[in-house]
């Protein structure tokens, strides 16, 4: 079997699958119409034939030159690539897809950094079908390789009940704090989100139960819808599995990908502290309570009926991180789920031929969707690398910031949240990996932190106006505005839109780095997101609630903490300090 033949095979198998499971418009979402089984059958077909003729294509270089017969089977193959990627992916995703995959058609003739080397139609859908950067260059090699093991470990939880044992163990754990359900809802969330990587489906999934409970404690929708929001947001940067740009970004810069998940590790946790102590801070000035008593469940039971699911997950993470199993360790992951849920599982929670055939529709519904996704993906990828136009693009912003490096991250930042508005995370992460990431690396910034840096600001549309896709889910929960949760998701999740400016510029807060600058760094950043937390709500525990005139001085504080220099961190304790006694002494008086 060469390179390729695999790569098609993958195709063969789930390509055809997306013209079945996602309709191609409205009126066919309850019945599939002849012409997708068609669709499904050409597909399995070319993808079929090309893998039988890897051999040939290898050898006579048919991404160049090729015969009639196999040129057909290549220009189906794009073709019903791109319709896929329109069904799975969505409008605007299809849209991008379409330019990239024309693009080397006119690329001669472009203005600038634009111009590129040219193909006529022929050699265009030879390249992309039958060359190794196009369609099954690196995304769809990280699918084969990586993400599916994942996927399918994802899957295995999730029909297990492992998404119920996880709210429930969250619950137990904070639901009798005071805002006890926003509490509940962000670990859950963040459970759940760091094993899916799906923003939306993890607001539908987790939001169903969150946030109607969260409204009945006292949050307004408003602020409940936002609070689910933001939590399942983090949970496709949180580790262990961060859904499928991870693997992207470790087969980019040819790492493994547990180097990838322990850089992503203090980023994610500051996030959800910050994320943590916002609403316990709103829930103290508001005088929330947490959760009944008899909707709370007790921790050791929860966790005796559940204990396997966390088993499973420390297994997987002893297995990346300390085996270097990167290839097999979601499938012995999902293998000690499955034998677990079978073994101490009780009545009709135990494993078996129901749960079993969950298990293969849902995996096989996701990794349709993803292959649909990449396949796409992979057309842009290898567009920009055809034609040249990725390397020049970078050179391009590096020319035009020149020796400023804050005004390339600026740009870069602006970028990356403009792309994530019209792709899906995976293929923004792409694209901005060819065109900015080698610009940020050449500037002299850590590689793995650039390529986090891209990420984040990608996923940030997700909570920004105008787009802010998990608000509006969260909205349709919630019942309120959807331009109202945006913005409120905003605020709360403000601390992600510094977090990436502060680990690429300082990589200790990625771990990356002397043990000496990691502690101060990760210490420093923890107290810092405190005093963010307490300033955006206004409650400075021991004080109660404080105004402006110690909020905004906190603030500086704060600044002065990220800040990597050690003279300004003095600085920052000592502001602290003074700050504390001031809204102490208020605190007296007004009891006075």
């Amino acid at each position: 079997m060469t390179y390729g033949d695999w790569y098609y095979l993958l195709i063969a198998i789930f390509l055809p699958l997306a013209f079945l499971i996602f309709p191609g418009r409205n009126a066919d979402r309850f019945h599939v119409p002849i012409y997708d089984w068609a669709l499904s059958l050409i597909t399995l077909a070319a993808a079929l034939y090309l893998s039988y003729h890897g051999g040939e294509m290898v050898e006579q270089g048919w991404d160049i030159v090729a015969p009639m017969e196999p040129t057909i089977a290549a220009a189906a193959i794009c073709f019903l690539a791109l319709e896929a990627v329109r069904r799975a992916g969505g409008g605007a995703l299809f849209i991008i897809a379409v330019m990239f995959f024309l693009f080397p058609l006119w690329t001669d003739i472009a203005p600038g950094f634009l111009w590129g080397f040219a193909k006529d139609p022929l050699e265009l859908v030879r390249a992309h079908a039958m060359g190794f950067e196009s369609i099954i260059g690196v995304p769809m090699r990280v699918a084969g390789n990586l993400l599916i093991g994942f996927l399918i470990f994802g899957s295995a939880l999730v029909v297990t009940g492992g998404g119920e044992f996880f709210m429930n163990f969250a619950s137990a754990l904070m639901g009798r704090s005071r805002g006890g359900p926003a509490k509940v809802a962000i670990l859950s969330s963040g459970f759940f989100g760091s094993l899916s990587g799906s923003v939306i489906s993890n607001v539908v999934t987790t939001g169903k139960l969150t946030i109607p409970i969260m409204k009945r404690v006292g949050y307004p929708p408003v602020y409940a819808g936002a609070v689910e929001a933001c939590a399942s947001t983090g949970g496709a940067l949180m580790p262990p599995v961060m859904g499928a740009v991870a693997f992207l970004m470790a087969e980019f810069l040819n790492v493994p990908y547990s180097t990838v998940m322990i850089a992503a590790v203090v980023p994610a946790v500051l996030f959800y502290v910050a994320l943590l102590l916002q609403v316990d801070a709103y829930a103290a000035v508001n005088g929330l309570k947490g959760m009944d008593e008899a909707d709370v469940p007790d921790l050791w039971e929860t966790f005796k009926s559940g204990w396997f699911y966390i088993f499973s997950l420390v297994a997987l993470v002893y297995m990346l991180v300390w085996l270097r199993l990167d290839l097999y360790a979601p499938y012995y992951a999902a293998g000690i789920l499955i034998v677990c849920t079978f073994v101490f599982r009780k009545g009709d929670k135990r494993f078996n031929l129901t749960t079993l055939r969950e298990l293969i529709v849902d995996s096989t519904k996701i990794i349709s969707n993803i292959i649909a996704i990449l396949a796409g993906v992979g057309m842009i990828v290898g567009s920009l690398a055809f034609t040249g136009v990725g390397g020049a693009f970078s050179r391009e912003l590096l020319q035009i910031a020149g020796d400023n490096l804050y005004f390339l991250l600026a740009m870069g930042a602006v970028t990356s949240f403009l792309l994530g508005m019209g792709m899906t995370v995976s293929a923004c992460y792409i694209f901005l990996a060819i065109v900015l990431g080698p610009a940020l690396i050449d500037s002299g910034l850590d590689p793995i932190a650039s390529h986090l840096f891209i990420l984040y600001w990608g996923m940030l549309s997700y909570i920004t106006p105008p787009v802010a896709l998990a608000a509006v889910a969260a909205a349709i929960i919630a019942k309120a505005d959807t331009m109202a949760i945006g913005v409120r998701s905003m605020r709360l999740g403000l601390i992600n839109f510094i977090l990436p400016f502060i680990f690429v510029l300082n990589p200790a807060l990625i771990l990356r780095g002397e043990w000496d600058d990691i502690i101060i760094m990760v210490s420093t950043a923890l107290v810092a997101v405190w005093l963010m937390s307490v300033c955006f709500e206004g409650y400075l525990y021991k004080a109660g609630n404080i105004g402006w005139s110690v909020r905004a001085p906190l603030l500086v504080a704060a600044a002065c903490l990220l800040y990597p220099e050690g003279i300004s961190k003095i600085a920052g304790v000592a502001l602290i300090g003074v700050c504390y006694a001031i809204a102490l002494l208020q605190r007296k008086r007004v009891a006075a």
